[in-house]
């Protein structure tokens, strides 16, 4: 949190230390220790203040003493959570499936990689196989990272998510040429989604599963981003049909400018985020 937000307790619990306070992809986080006495916090009240001011949310993680996980998105018009006996199944599926929807929405490299996609093959049956290829490939090692199976550094991923765009932006900018992209697009996109997937789990290792509730949690977070992802792949194809014939009669370098423009932003990112693994 920054200084205009700042953490309410009830008046039984006191601060006892502060473990971390550290900028993390999904804003700036800050983990304390708090003591409450006997009655604990269940059915108490806690709370983030000055989220209206800030325009912004705020993810509330609380690690009882039982070892059970508690968590809530709270929101400007919300800023006040009590912490239940239990965590109602479908408060954790409505808080994992908005912040998949999210992720996905302010996740532009891989939205360009979608819309690479979409160039690439088009509408029709081919799409479908496409995307659905995508699909799989993402959830499965979404699903893998977030319980643990299989780990990675976040920054050497999110270099090669955005290579992917690169790539898919050179095979566009080459035209209608035979590839083994062209020909088989779902493979590639299934095995493009195994890495975006492992980017989509960065989100999940910062924000945490509730115990007790992981498949549903897991499963509702991968239904919040495809939920994004068709929202985006049909917001998409509208104006990609309206403009094709148009684009087709233009001259090829006007045509190829979208893609242009995608490959220069993927090198954009490639560069600065291969930046980041200098010492």
């Amino acid at each position: 949190a920054d200084d205009a937000r700042a953490p309410v307790l009830p008046e039984a619990c006191r601060r006892e230390a502060t473990l971390a306070r550290e900028a993390t992809a999904l804003g700036v986080g800050e983990r304390w220790i708090a003591a409450c006495g006997p009655g604990g916090l269940v059915g108490r009240t806690l709370g983030v203040t000055g989220l209206d001011a800030t325009r912004s949310d705020a993810l509330l993680r609380v690690a009882l003493a039982d070892g059970r996980v508690v968590q809530h998105v709270l929101r400007s018009d919300a800023e006040r959570f009590v912490v239940p006996a239990r965590t109602p199944r479908l408060a954790v599926a409505r808080d994992y499936a908005r912040l998949g929807i999210e992720h996905i929405a302010t996740g532009t490299d891989h939205l360009l990689f979608v819309l690479g996609l979409l160039l690439l093959v088009g509408g029709g049956r081919r799409l479908v196989q496409t995307i659905t290829a995508f699909t799989l490939g993402h959830s499965a090692t979404l699903s893998l990272a977030a319980l643990g199976f299989v780990r990675f550094p976040s920054r050497p991923i999110e270099v090669a998510i955005a290579a992917s765009v690169l790539w898919l932006a050179v095979e566009l900018a080459q035209g209608e040429r035979d590839s083994w992209l062209r020909r088989a697009p779902w493979l590639a996109a299934g095995c493009f989604g195994l890495l975006h997937g492992l980017g989509f789990a960065g989100t999940l290792a910062e924000t945490g599963l509730p115990s007790g509730e992981i498949p549903l949690a897991l499963l509702s977070f991968n239904a919040g981003i495809e939920a994004g992802q068709l929202a985006f792949v049909a917001v998409a194809l509208a104006p990609l049909s309206l403009l094709r014939s148009p684009l087709a009669a233009a001259p090829a370098w006007l045509a190829r400018a979208p893609v242009y423009a995608m490959g220069s932003l993927a090198a954009a990112w490639c560069f600065e985020r291969a930046a980041l693994l200098l010492p």
